[in-house]
């Protein structure tokens, strides 16, 4: 079924359809057989129906909705554009402040494909003017792109949270636990914060090593690149920030789910797009305050107005509630008004369509993929597999952790996700690995399909926004020692659990 299901994609048919086809045929195939039965197919919808009442699943296309409105309003270029001419004149600097800006756009984007298009349009063409090598100046774009995959919010972390704990839960039934126990996306959001700050500092720290070792590799940018004034700085920086503080914020401090957190994210974005677009920029900060306002207050002193024996203060604090709410609700109508007449809000909507149908086709057909595989006994074979693995449960995992590496040559994270995962991940925490780091590993791993050739998406993605001058060779030879670094992140988060499991132990 493997081997198929790799000839199908390489194929060039559309992969969700190449995964259900695959599927459908072996069921077939396994009937025929006389080794399947094909009556288990009438389980797909119940599947089916499990996708689509998910609550989880519905924080997706409000994360890309959030990051799709940052990028289209260009409130991600002016960022990239600022911290490039603030840490342009240090030898290694628009590298430093490309990484930065990738980890910035990671946490109030979460989308790879965006954040590296946007670099390769414009940090690229700097870096290469100011005389870097097109292999360093292409490896540092592609992989600050890839950094939305680990830190969150990410549509990775959210379907991984997913798989996983629908595994731990398996797990607990298979050991004769009936009162079993859940894990939550905001518990996997928690984990990844540590070693995605990890990665982000081995990038870093590689960036200065080789400025100091080779030089003319990283030059400082012209000195006419005009450095940005405190208030300049101020206004890139600090509205995506405040962005990334009310989505973890809420999610981690247990005050609202991922989706209800994903939904304050696109509105969010929503109202910088229109402070940035310039319609009643005041209007649409003063509703913005508001809106902050009564989601603090209404937290500190809640206000029940169905209740008999409400004092006069109670009403008075509804009323003052209602209209904050009224003018937040005026200054988001106001900021969607501006983002329309601009298109701004046409491409955003566009692109979140696109992108959620891709991973919603893409589950969906996965979930034919495992029902048939386990039909004709997949599972076990499995299973058996990997308890029989020299080396017992770490020997396991790390053959588990090398063939989703291999994998990433050739599949994308959702189908790496959705088809190998729930088949491996139940034995291994079977085999005594906690879930919440097991994930975390599996997270940083899928991260690095996206750099590895020859179907490495931020490699597509940087090959279609680069300059001429940049070659295929050129992209895939800087992407390598990065690869490198993504195994050392890996080993550490390995050799120190308490990387990802103390966040969400000491949170949750």
């Amino acid at each position: 079924m493997f081997a198929a299901l790799m000839v199908a994609i390489l194929s060039g048919f559309p992969v969700s359809f190449s995964i259900a086809g695959v599927g459908i045929l072996f069921a077939y195939l396994g009937w025929m057989l006389g080794v399947m039965d094909i009556t288990l197919l009438g389980a797909m919808g119940q599947r089916v129906f499990g996708l689509l009442s998910n609550q989880v699943l519905i924080a997706i296309p409000l994360f890309v909705l959030m990051g799709a409105v940052l990028e289209k309003s260009r409130i991600a270029e002016d960022l990239l554009d600022t911290m490039g001419r603030l840490f342009g004149q240090l030898r290694g600097g628009l590298g430093i402040s490309v990484v930065l800006v990738g980890a910035l756009l990671a946490a109030s984007t979460g989308i790879v494909g965006a954040t590296v298009v946007a670099m390769g349009m414009i940090a690229l063409p700097t870096m290469l003017r100011s005389g870097y090598d097109p292999r360093v100046a292409s490896g540092i774009v592609c992989t600050a792109g890839t950094l939305g995959q680990i830190i969150p919010p990410s549509t990775l972390l959210i379907i991984l949270a997913d798989v996983m704990s629908n595994s731990y839960q398996q797990a607990q039934y298979e050991q004769g636990k009936f009162s079993v126990e859940a894990l939550s996306v905001g518990q996997f959001f928690a984990a990844a914060i540590i070693p995605g700050l990890l990665l982000v500092g081995l990038y870093l720290i590689y960036i200065l090593v080789l400025g100091v070792i080779r030089p003319h590799y990283m030059p400082p940018a012209p000195s006419d690149l005009a450095k940005p004034g405190r208030g300049e700085v101020i206004r890139a920086i600090v509205p995506p920030v405040l962005l990334i503080f009310a989505v973890l914020g809420a999610i981690l401090g247990g005050i609202a789910t991922p989706t209800e957190a994903a939904s304050v994210g696109a509105i969010g974005a929503i109202l910088m797009a229109g402070i940035r677009l310039g319609i009643n920029p005041r209007l649409i900060l003063i509703g913005t305050a508001a809106l902050v306002a009564v989601g603090i207050l209404a937290g500190l002193f809640p206000v029940r107005l169905q209740r008999n024996d409400l004092g006069f203060g109670s009403y008075v604090g509804g009323a003052a509630y209602a209209v904050m709410t009224l003018v937040g609700i005026i200054s988001i109508a106001y900021a969607l008004n501006a983002a329309l007449r601009q298109k701004v809000l046409h491409e955003a909507v566009n692109s979140t369509l696109t992108m959620t149908s891709m991973i919603f086709a893409t589950i969906l057909a996965a979930g034919i993929f495992s029902l048939v595989f386990i039909g004709l006994g997949g599972e076990e074979r499995v299973a058996e597999l990997l308890s029989n693995m020299p080396g017992g449960a770490n020997g396991a995992l790390l053959f588990c952790m090398i063939f989703i590496f291999f994998l990433g040559f050739f599949l994308d994270f959702v189908e790496i996700s959705v088809i190998v995962l729930p088949l491996v991940t139940p034995t291994l925490i079977l085999m005594g690995h906690d879930p919440i780091w097991l994930g975390v590993l599996i997270a940083i791993n899928l991260q690095t399909s996206f750099l590895t050739p020859p179907f490495g998406f931020s490699l597509f993605y940087l090959r279609g926004a680069a300059p001429k001058e940049v070659t295929t060779g050129h992209i895939y030879a800087g992407v390598a020692p990065f690869i490198g670094l993504q195994a050392i992140g890996v080993l550490l988060v390995w050799a120190l659990p308490s990387l990802a499991t103390w966040l969400p132990a000491a949170i949750f």
